[in-house]
Order: C-alpha cells, then sequence, then structure tokens
C-alpha cells in the first residue's frame, strides 16, 4: 500500500484522500477469471474497516463480468465499490481514464452507496446490470434493463430511490462461487451433440441466451431431453434472452418448452450476471438443489426487475401470431 493522497476540495466540501494498492502483475482483463474475483473481494474485505469506499481500476472486455461477480461474493455490503477504466491508455493524451478515474474516486468518497458499481462515460451503474456495448465508443457501457445510479454532469444527479439500502448491523461477509459454469448461445445450427458435450461434467451450471422473449425451438425433441437430462442429474439451467433489451416470458409454447425441460427463467439479467448468479447459487455448499433453484429465480442483489413467478401464463401458438 503506498502512502496517502489527497485530491483537491471538490463541490462536496470534501477532501477524498486515497491509497493506491496494485498488484504486482498487472493483467488484461481477457485474462482474468473467478479466482480472480476471489483476489479483488479478499483483499476489500482485508481492509474494509480501514476505507470509506473502493475504487477498482480494471481492463473493460471483462469489466462486467467482475462487477457482477462482486456483487454476488460480498453479502451485507455497506460502502461503496466502483470498477473503472477506459478505451484509451491513460498513459495516451486523448484518454477517457483520467475522468472515469476523476468521477470513481469523488463518488465513492462523497457518496455513501453501498454497492458495486461501474463507473464510464460519467455514468454510475449497478454493476450487475451493466454490460459493455461497444468496443470503441467512450460510451462504452450500459444498463439496458435499469436506469444509471447517477448521472455526473456540471451536477452530480444521484438517483437515491433507485439505490439499494445497507442493513448496517450485519457484518460485511464474503461468500464463495463456483467456477464450473459457462454461457451457450442458442444458434440455428447447433447440435444435441454440442450441448451435450457443453453439460457434461464437472459443468454444474449453464446460463443459455435463447431466441427474442425466452423463446427455444420446442420442435426439437432431442434438445428439450438433453436440457432435461441435465436437470436432472443435478444441474442448473437458466434462461435469458440473447437481445439487448427485454426479458425473458413464457408467453409462447416455444418458451414453456424450456420450463418444461426444467430451465429456470432468467428475467431481464444480462449474461454477466447471470453467469456470476449461478456461480453464486451452486458455491452455496448449505443449500440443495431445491434452495439453489429459488436463489436463481430470487431478486437478492437487484440483479432483475422483477421476480419471477412459478406459475406460468398460457401460451400462445407461434404459428398463429407474428414474432414480438
Amino acid at each position: 500500500m503506498q502512502s496517502p493522497l489527497c485530491m483537491l476540495l471538490s463541490k462536496e466540501k470534501a477532501y477524498v484522500i486515497y491509497c493506491v494498492y496494485e498488484y504486482e502483475t498487472l493483467l488484461d482483463s481477457c485474462n482474468m477469471n473467478m479466482d480472480d474475483w476471489a483476489r479483488i473481494a479478499s483483499d476489500i474485505k482485508t481492509y474494509y474497516e480501514d476505507f470509506d469506499g473502493f475504487v477498482i481500476l480494471h481492463g473493460t472486455d471483462t469489466m462486467a463480468y467482475t462487477a457482477s461477480g462482486l456483487s454476488f461474493m460480498f453479502e451485507n455490503l455497506g460502502k461503496p465499490v466502483i470498477l473503472t477504466g477506459s478505451q484509451i491508455p491513460i498513459f495516451e493524451t486523448r484518454s477517457d481514464g483520467r475522468d472515469n478515474l476523476l468521477g470513481a474516486l469523488i463518488m465513492a468518497g462523497n457518496y455513501k452507496i453501498p454497492e458495486v458499481m461501474i463507473l464510464f462515460n460519467n455514468k454510475l451503474l449497478r454493476g450487475n446490470r451493466s454490460t459493455k456495448f461497444s468496443s470503441s465508443s467512450f460510451d462504452a457501457f450500459d444498463s439496458p434493463n435499469f436506469p444509471p445510479l447517477a448521472i455526473l454532469e456540471t451536477k452530480i444527479h444521484v438517483h437515491w430511490d433507485k439505490i439499494l439500502t445497507s442493513n448496517t448491523n450485519q457484518k460485511c461477509t464474503l461468500t464463495k462461487i463456483c467456477p464450473s459454469v459457462g454461457i451457450l448461445p442458442l444458434c440455428p445450427s447447433i447440435t444435441t451433440a454440442t450441448v451435450r458435450q457443453f453439460l457434461a461434467p464437472p459443468l454444474k451450471g449453464m446460463v443459455l441466451e435463447s431466441y427474442g422473449a425466452g423463446n427455444a425451438p420446442d420442435s426439437r425433441k432431442d434438445l428439450m431431453q438433453v436440457f432435461s437430462e441435465a436437470t436432472e442429474r443435478g444441474v442448473l439451467l437458466l434462461n435469458i434472452t440473447q437481445c439487448h433489451r427485454g426479458s425473458v416470458n413464457s408467453d409462447y409454447a416455444t418458451g414453456k418448452a424450456l420450463i418444461d425441460a426444467g430451465v429456470i427463467p432468467g428475467s431481464d439479467m444480462t449474461p454477466e450476471a447471470a453467469l456470476a448468479k449461478l456461480a453464486f447459487v451452486i458455491g452455496r455448499e448449505d443449500w440443495n438443489f431445491k434452495d439453489k433453484k429459488g436463489g436463481a429465480t430470487a431478486k437478492g442483489h437487484r440483479e432483475i426487475s422483477k421476480l419471477i413467478l412459478d406459475s406460468v401464463k398460457p401460451t400462445v401458438d407461434r404459428s398463429t401470431s407474428a414474432d414480438t
């Protein structure tokens, strides 16, 4: 840990004093895995009582994955944890990294928002609602199904009605996660052999990216059988849409077919949040399979917009209706 540094007096009439903790081996975010999430979480836990907030400088490619993972790993988080980075390296003249870093320090040092977040291009986003949607724009991150927690303009506008409340009476703890999870997108050419191989041990959970509002080819009985076999042997399957915005539902027979095969509807979760959530619930060794299925549908970390009900609506025959 390096010696403390101090920012200039801000409009919030406070000095932000911060220390820099740098890893000896810096990683491109493409090379990061869930072990690195655990290391970051452990280091924050070690210094948790010494600071009012934490800023993580992170590569953009997997930033949303790390933010989602940390949001599930921390229980009873009472302080801001903000990830940020840049599209252009910070040593470049036109880098966006300086503004992102300063914004993150200001928000972490002055605003008691007890969440894991991403700050990018003057937007503060809930971590497990965020996704990277541009490889070149400074406005690289979006929260497609949930509004920003704050907007940084000439004044900082915090949407306090969207902020999670913290139970300060309980101690912040860390939860282990299971890395034996993956994401599989549906495509017209997908084969039963591919899906069966993907679902083979040691995989314990899979996010299925389906078409539209959570639909899959119900005429492919071979695929539905593979999904059923996987759930029967204890593999958790979570269904989310391939679309950037929107949610899965069971209005169509092609969506109900997945539910009948034991696939859990994932509402409007991002792929990053869905993967992290599966890692979280499967990592709960004190839960049985039924508890884990229930945990996959809960919204305890506000990663979804609404609870997923057990009941299924009457289905619509796709042959007599237009795509939505």
